[in-house]
C-alpha cells in the first residue's frame, strides 16, 4: 500500500512528493545473500525492501543494488543473477559484494544519498570520497572483533535499528536509532486467537527454540516451529533439538516464506520469542503485532524498545515467568497489539525517519561533492575500489 497524501504523478508519468518536499535521489545498497525482498528468511532484505517501496510510493528516486531476482518498483542494478544462499553455484560471496562497490561507486554522482546495508564492507572506500552515505547496522554489535574497526571508523555516520544495539559501540558515529517498519497490509489482522503457540525465525543456540518448547509443554498448548536451520547450525539441531522434537505437541515445519507468514503468525494464539542473545530488533515481534498476535519475550537486547508489556505482550525474565505470561497472553485485546504495531512500525514511519538522517548527513556532507583530488567522484571512488580488492587479493595470496 502506497502512503497515503505523499506523491503525485509528473507529467511524465513519475511521482513526486506533494507539498513541495525535496526528492531525493537516493541508492539503497542491500547484501546479496538473499533477494529483496527474499523468497523464504532473510531480515535484513526484508527491510530493505519495505523501505525502497515505501521511498519509490512517497514520490522520491530510488536506485536498488541488490540480487537479480529481486523484485521492487525502484530502479534495480542486479549485481548477482540470484541470491547467492540459494544459488548453489556461488563459492565466493564476498567478490560479488566487491563487485557490487565496484557499480555502486562508478555511479555514485547519480545519487543525492547512499544507504548502505552492508555493514562495514564498504568503509574504506566511503572514507576517501565525498559521497553522502548512511550505513545502517542490522546485525549483533558485541563482538571482540567490532570494536576495534569501528574505532578506525569513528567517522563514518551509522544508524543503529534499536537504542540498546548501540551499548557495545557508544563511540561510534550514530546518527539515530529507527526502528523496523512494515506495510500495513502486508499482514491482515486476525481477531481470532488459535489453538497453538508460535515460534519463527532460526534454529540456533541463541534464538532458544529449547525454552519454547518447554514453555509450551507447560503451558498445556502446541507448538509449531517455522525456522530454518543453517549449515552452522546443523549440529546443533541435530543433537540438542531434534530430539526434543519426539513429541506429538511439537510440530516443526521448516522455514516459509512470505506468503504463509499471515496464516502461520495470524492463526496463533502468542508468538514465543525466547531469545538468549542481544537481539539487535527482532522482525519477527512487529509481525506477529501486525497479525493482532502477542509476544511472549525475554528481556533481552531491543526486546524492551518493541513490546510494550501488557499491550502487545509481555517481557520475561526466565522459564516460570514465561510459562505465567503465556497464559495472561491470552487475554491480551489482539486488536490492541495491531493498534500498538500501526501506530509505532510502519513503513511511513520507517521511511520519514530515514528521509531525516539523509538530510543530516546531506548537510553534514563536505561543501565539494562534485571532485575529489581533481577526480570526478565516481572515477576516485571506482579507483578506491581497485586499490581495495587489489590490497585484498595480495593479502590472500
Amino acid at each position: 500500500m502506497r502512503p497515503t497524501g505523499l506523491s503525485s504523478i509528473g507529467k511524465n508519468g513519475s511521482r513526486r512528493p506533494r507539498d513541495g518536499a525535496r526528492r531525493w535521489r537516493i541508492a539503497q545498497v542491500s547484501p546479496l545473500y538473499e533477494s529483496v525482498p527474499p523468497q523464504l528468511y532473510g531480515g535484513t532484505e526484508r527491510v530493505v525492501s519495505v523501505l525502497t517501496e515505501a521511498l519509490v510510493g512517497m514520490g522520491h528516486d530510488v536506485t536498488l543494488f541488490a540480487s537479480g531476482d529481486s523484485k521492487t518498483a525502484a530502479k534495480l542494478v542486479p549485481c548477482c543473477p540470484r541470491s547467492l544462499r540459494l544459488d548453489t553455484a556461488c563459492v565466493d560471496p564476498l567478490a560479488h559484494h566487491i563487485a557490487m562497490l565496484g557499480e555502486v561507486f562508478s555511479r555514485a554522482d547519480e545519487f543525492d544519498v547512499i544507504h548502505f546495508h552492508i555493514d562495514y564492507l564498504h568503509f574504506p572506500v566511503s572514507r576517501r570520497t565525498a559521497i553522502p552515505q548512511l550505513t545502517t547496522l542490522h546485525g549483533r554489535l558485541d563482538l571482540p572483533d567490532l570494536a576495534p574497526l569501528y574505532r578506525k571508523y569513528d567517522d563514518m555516520p551509522l544508524v543503529s535499528i534499536s537504542d540498546s544495539q548501540r551499548a557495545p559501540l557508544p563511540f561510534a558515529n550514530w546518527q539515530r536509532t529507527v526502528y523496523h517498519g512494515m506495510d500495513p497490509n502486508q499482514l491482515s489482522f486476525h481477531p481470532e486467537p488459535g489453538g497453538y503457540l508460535a515460534f519463527l525465525g532460526r534454529i540456533s543456540p541463541e534464538k532458544r527454540v529449547d525454552r519454547a518448547i518447554e514453555i509450551a509443554k507447560r503451558v498445556g498448548m502446541p507448538l509449531k516451529i517455522a525456522a530454518k536451520v543453517d549449515k552452522a547450525d546443523k549440529e546443533y539441531y541435530e543433537s540438542k533439538i531434534k530430539p526434543l522434537l519426539d513429541d506429538p505437541s511439537i510440530e516443526f515445519i521448516g522455514e516459509i516464506g512470505e506468503k504463509d507468514k499471515d496464516g502461520f503468525l495470524g492463526n496463533a494464539a502468542a508468538l514465543m520469542f525466547p531469545i538468549d542473545w542481544p537481539e539487535p530488533f527482532g522482525l519477527v515481534m512487529i509481525e506477529a503485532m501486525a497479525c493482532g498476535t502477542p509476544v511472549v519475550a525475554f528481556r533481552n537486547g531491543s526486546v524492551p524498545e518493541v513490546i510494550r508489556d501488557g499491550v502487545s505482550g509481555f517481557i520475561v525474565d526466565d522459564v516460570d515467568a514465561a510459562v505465567a505470561a503465556t497464559r495472561r497472553a491470552l487475554e491480551l485485546s489482539r486488536r490492541g497489539c495491531r493498534d500498538d504495531f500501526e501506530a509505532r512500525f510502519t513503513a511511513e514511519r520507517m521511511a520519514r525517519d530515514y528521509l531525516a538522517a539523509y538530510a543530516k548527513v546531506a548537510g553534514a556532507a563536505r561543501p565539494d561533492i562534485t571532485s575529489l583530488t581533481g577526480h570526478p567522484v565516481a572515477a576516485a571512488a571506482a579507483a578506491a575500489v581497485t586499490e581495495l580488492v587489489t590490497k585484498t587479493m595480495a593479502g590472500a595470496g
